[in-house]
């Protein structure tokens, strides 16, 4: 099936062609990418359609080197003539750049330089508007009829979108592919008047075979919305916390940020010279894998060309390497680690984990205290590691929710945290490129009435 207005072969001529107009402008070193993208997004509401909407975009961009200066430019117009505008351009702007010492291609020795395997990661979805509204209208329709205090929604959404890029160097690297994402997504509103509660599910695939059926989802988001209604707020305290396994992803995401090449070079990061140290509990480790087959962090190369590898990220607790591209690894005196444009199907993972320990299992290792299952705001400081956010979840008393709450604010410091997290549930989930279970940390401020 043909998606792409352009081929493969044009892709990698136009990245020839501009490589070879960088060199005669008189760069040192050239990179440039080439990529397209399309795709369709439908949303409905109560029955009815609201958008459609169609997206085709294109684009290349070039970085010429002039010694340690970099200047980078970018265009939509693929004709010889912009070809040798941008590349001019981008050459303009670095002869009147200032030299940096980390700036410059990786070695080549750090590039992919043969041929990256097949990951899985494009499956097209031939549907057209009329077949992704009727998706929306059933998923949307599934959540409505859960249960009657089901009242409102708003709305369904159905996503198809497929990419393909190309990209080389003047140092010998060669490589792009094509890549696909699908979703169904749907916001149910339960109850009337001041006691109304939203909630929202979605699932999201590089392949629309593996999505959840609507009707699934929509039921799943009913149930999340009608979960928590009559919620309440509870005195402030001192308890332990239960991160439902989606929220745990974003705790996650707090680690690999702090542990990014561009935060610690500024050291604008809580583990700043934390290589080689204990940064989580002891029983964690954190795998990472490029090479999953249709995972969404999956590739066999970074934004850069440099080749990518599987490695322990952390091990019993231990942090055992940084998230680097080529100029934060010069920044800071070490090798890329092949991550510029971050990480890559990360797994976090407890060696005290059960496989009985779903949900349930946590809920009793808990037993006192608050599950949240949503979080608001962006109370995150990095350089600090303080950890301030809106929540909303459940209370739960001898392992059982005893009844939804909301208003609340968690506090801690995440330096803390991740040292105080006492079990990761089997109840494993993949948002994006992280998957991990829900995460129980002993004990964290609870601000409510």
């Amino acid at each position: 099936m043909t998606v792409f207005a352009h081929s493969r072969a044009e892709f990698q001529d136009l990245v020839e062609r501009t490589l070879h107009l960088a060199h005669e402008a008189g760069a040192s070193d050239a990179s440039a990418e080439v990529s397209e993208g399309c795709g369709l997004s439908v949303s409905a509401r109560l029955g009815r359609l609201e958008n459609v909407e169609r997206n085709r975009d294109k684009a290349l961009g070039v970085s010429v080197y002039l010694g340690q200066r970099r200047g980078h430019a970018s265009t939509s117009d693929f004709s010889d003539a912009a070809l040798r505008a941008t590349v001019q351009a981008a050459y303009d702007i670095a002869r009147f750049t200032a030299e940096d010492p980390s700036a410059g291609l990786p070695d080549a020795d750090d590039l992919l330089l043969g041929d990256a395997p097949d990951l899985d990661l494009f499956h097209p979805w031939a549907i057209d508007a009329a077949a992704a509204t009727e998706l929306a209208l059933r998923c949307e329709g599934a959540a409505l009829a859960t249960d009657r205090r089901i009242t409102n929604s708003e709305g369904a959404a159905v996503s198809a979108q497929q990419s393909h890029f190309w990209s080389g160097n003047s140092r010998g690297f060669r490589g792009g592919y094509a890549s696909s994402r699908h979703s169904i997504s749907v916001a149910p509103i339960a109850g009337r008047g001041a006691g109304m509660q939203r909630d929202a599910w979605y699932s999201s695939m590089r392949d629309a075979a593996d999505l959840a059926s609507p009707e699934a989802v929509g039921r799943y988001a009913a149930e999340r919305a009608l979960s928590r209604l009559k919620a309440r707020r509870v005195p402030t305290a001192e308890v332990p916390v239960l991160f439902e396994n989606q929220l745990g992803a974003g705790l996650l995401g707090a680690l690999v940020q702090a542990s990014s090449g561009g935060a610690l070079y500024r050291k604008a990061s809580f583990l700043t010279d934390s290589l080689g140290q204990a940064v989580l509990a002891s029983h964690i480790d954190i795998d990472e894998d490029p090479f999953t087959p249709k995972g969404k962090g999956s590739s066999a190369f970074d934004e850069e060309g440099v080749r990518t590898r599987a490695r322990r990220f952390v091990e019993g607790g231990v942090l055992q390497g940084y998230f680097l591209s080529s100029y934060s690894a010069r920044k800071l005196g070490l090798k890329t680690s092949g991550h510029a444009g971050g990480s890559h199907n990360l797994v976090m993972k407890s060696r005290a984990t059960a496989p009985g320990d779903d949900l349930a299992t946590m809920l009793k290792r808990l037993h006192r205290g608050l599950f949240v299952t949503e979080l608001m705001g962006q109370g995150v400081n990095l350089v600090t590691g303080d950890y301030s956010r809106g929540a909303s979840g459940y209370w739960v008393e001898n392992g059982e929710i005893a009844f939804p709450v909301e208003e609340l604010t968690i506090a801690g410091n995440l330096r803390q945290m991740l040292q105080d997290i006492v079990g990761i549930g089997a109840d494993a989930y993949t948002t994006g490129a992280k998957t991990v279970g829900s995460v129980l940390i002993a004990r964290m401020k609870l601000a409510g009435a």
